[in-house]
């Protein structure tokens, strides 16, 4: 038997994976509504900005890009105020309650009348996705014990790099045969099983009691979480600024037909974020510090293949597949490095990872849109990822460095031991 978090019963080797499966499906409902926008982004702007598509389809497509900047900004503002004012709350009552939200929101979504209420919508979907990674971070952590935390986190973010190889081309079908309206439907059906799958296979664990908004808002008093916080948000804005302008670029720059190679390139971006989730899991329990900067050069040298190899259907395929696993090895590096810099604030801390990675999401395609825009065309964006990424490396290095001076400092100033041993 195996003993779960504070306050959880004895646990069985099949029931925790029971667990972490439904925690795992919830991480496939919120990739699916995440990014399934991409491969839909041509019919969106079709469909909710028609006046904008009829004098420019370009333009059109980097407008209906702040639907991703929409989501990604919910994510920001919500993960940690969810997470900092809920931290005293059940757990699993708290996960249901935002899946509740996920469903209810994404209806809405499918509903909207118009682009501004879309975009109002998504923004409100946004709200609860990282409260919900960051919760669901720590019970993994908690199920898989010490020395397998990165693991536990990593296994919660498979279930949205799955979305990415089944969910995301499965909805993308759905919405370019039925409309897009139906491919956000399917996804509210996925956080409505989600919902299901929580109630049934998750263990009661107790919220903090003694926590307060207070001392979870305190981990901002540690530089080196702003640290943390500054490499994910700007250095995977690399991967979004790609990844935003997948479905233009196989079929504006590779002249493929949508039919079936957005879904196939989007196919391909998934399986390589699987695998780099996977490979960033263990790298990160035996060294977040080596794993993070590997992977951050990694993701320059992918984005610059790719870019340089855009026009040539097979080599942009190998491309997405390579950038999407390069940036799923910093997903669980980031998350278990923001855990142990923010002390006690563990709740807002694993929220805080998706906050950034969103900023990154919304700054990686907001600002694609804006090279887009300009008439610089598709691979544009490949570029200005690149130097995203070159700025998340430089954050990285230089909160090692002061982290490896001040520890050395504090070595060099601790007291000295002149206690005589006695004998």
């Amino acid at each position: 038997m195996t003993r779960t978090d504070a306050g959880s019963a004895a646990m069985s080797p099949t029931r925790i994976r029971f667990a972490l499966v439904a925690l795992a499906l919830g991480g496939f409902a919120i990739g699916s509504t995440e990014f399934v926008a991409m491969g839909l982004l041509p019919d969106i702007a079709h469909s909710m900005l028609p006046g904008i598509w009829a004098r420019s389809h370009e333009d059109a497509n980097a407008h209906a890009g702040l639907m991703v900047s929409a989501y990604a900004l919910g994510v920001v503002v919500g993960a940690p105020t969810i997470a900092a004012s809920a931290a005293r709350l059940p757990r699993k009552r708290l996960l249901m309650w935002l899946l509740v939200a996920f469903t209810l929101t994404t209806v809405a979504a499918a509903l909207a009348p118009n682009f501004p209420t879309l975009l109002l919508f998504r923004f409100l979907c946004g709200l609860p996705h990282g409260a919900y990674f960051g919760i669901a971070s720590l019970v993994a952590a908690s199920l898989m014990g010490e020395g397998k935390r990165a693991r536990g986190v990593a296994f919660v973010l498979t279930g949205l790099t799955v979305a990415n190889i089944v969910g995301v081309p499965a909805i993308t079908w759905v919405g370019e045969t039925y409309g897009w309206r139906a491919a956000y439907l399917c996804v509210a059906g996925l956080f409505a099983l989600t919902f299901i799958a929580v109630s049934a296979a998750m263990p009661w664990q107790p919220g903090n009691p003694g926590q307060t908004l207070r001392r979870e808002l305190s981990a901002f008093r540690h530089p080196q979480l702003w640290f943390a916080l500054g490499m994910a948000a700007i250095g995977f804005g690399g991967f979004f600024a790609l990844y935003t302008y997948v479905a233009p670029l196989v079929t504006d720059v590779a002249h493929l037909p949508q039919q079936p190679w957005v879904p196939l390139a989007l196919v391909a971006c998934g399986i390589g974020m699987f695998v780099g989730n996977l490979i960033g899991g263990h790298s990160a329990d035996r060294s977040v510090q080596r794993t993070i900067l590997a992977a951050f050069l990694a993701v320059m040298a992918t984005l610059a293949f790719t870019g340089l190899f855009a026009r040539t259907p097979a080599l942009l395929i190998l491309g997405i597949f390579l950038v999407g696993a390069a940036s799923s090895v910093v997903s669980p590096a980031v998350q278990t490095r923001l855990m142990d810099v923010a002390h006690d604030a563990q709740s807002i801390a694993a929220a805080l990872n998706h906050s950034a990675f969103n900023l990154g999401n919304s700054l990686g395609a907001s600002l694609g849109g804006v090279v887009v825009g300009l008439g610089l065309g598709y691979r544009a964006p490949i570029w200005l990822g690149i130097g995203l990424t070159v700025l998340g490396l430089i954050i990285a290095v230089v909160s090692f460095s002061i982290e490896r001076r001040s520890g050395r400092l504090r070595a060099r100033t601790r007291p000295l031991n002149l206690t005589v041993p006695s004998h």
